[in-house]
């Protein structure tokens, strides 16, 4: 595993990189500080080396992708995306095997990620909170088209219950869980893991061309 925590130079760099994000756009940021290791671990629990490749949303500092090294992710099979430029470049030189992508999350589905695999589990730090059902419908909806059919989202959310709405999980077929919460982290966050329902019979899988919006 990286030990890029353990570089004080770097630990304040980083920091700076994040504050600077958060004044600029403190919606599109949402939170005020980086998240903390304990919420990294949970957040990461679940995911083993068979669930290569990840997808992460929304890596800001790299906090959950050092986690997801240390699960035995392999560095060239995560996609990290990330929508603020300076994020970006920070996550290339602290990740320079990894495949960091300057999107929007809702716009995922434009493109490819890993040629003809698709994510075992994905990440998500986006702050869906500050976000209207339609960008979150967005969002899950491009990710979804990326996923293998057993694939999990974990989220992370600082609110009392999931941070989707229930109209995009019926929307999307999705079942929610809550696998774990932490004191630990400014403020206090809770993690939740989506899949997808058992897909009727003569239910079509959701294509590409029913994602956009």
């Amino acid at each position: 595993m990286r030990t890029i925590e353990s570089n004080p130079a770097r630990r304040i760099a980083n920091q700076i990189v994040f504050t600077r994000a958060l004044l600029h756009d403190p919606v599109t940021v949402g939170a005020i500080a980086p998240s903390s290791q304990a919420l990294a671990k949970i957040i990461t629990a679940g995911i083993t080396p068979d669930c290569a490749p990840v997808i992460e949303l929304g890596p800001g500092t790299g906090v959950f992708t050092r986690a997801l090294l240390a699960r035995g992710i392999a560095e060239e099979n995560l996609a990290l995306v990330e929508s603020d430029v300076e994020f970006v470049h920070l996550l290339e030189r602290d990740f320079p095997r990894a495949n960091v992508v300057l999107l929007d999350a809702s716009r995922l589905c434009r493109i490819e990620l890993f040629q003809s695999h698709l994510a075992g589990a994905v990440v998500s730090g986006l702050p869906l909170l500050s976000m209207s059902l339609r960008k979150v419908l967005a969002i899950y909806s491009a990710v979804l088209y990326h996923m293998r059919q057993d694939a999990a989202i974990y989220q992370f959310t600082y609110g009392p219950r999931c941070p989707v709405p229930y109209a995009v999980l019926e929307r999307l077929g999705l079942r929610c869980r809550r696998v774990g919460s932490t004191l630990a982290n400014l403020p206090p966050a809770a993690v939740y893991r989506f899949w997808r329902r058992v897909r009727p019979r003569g239910v079509p899988r959701i294509e590409r061309a029913n994602l956009r919006l």
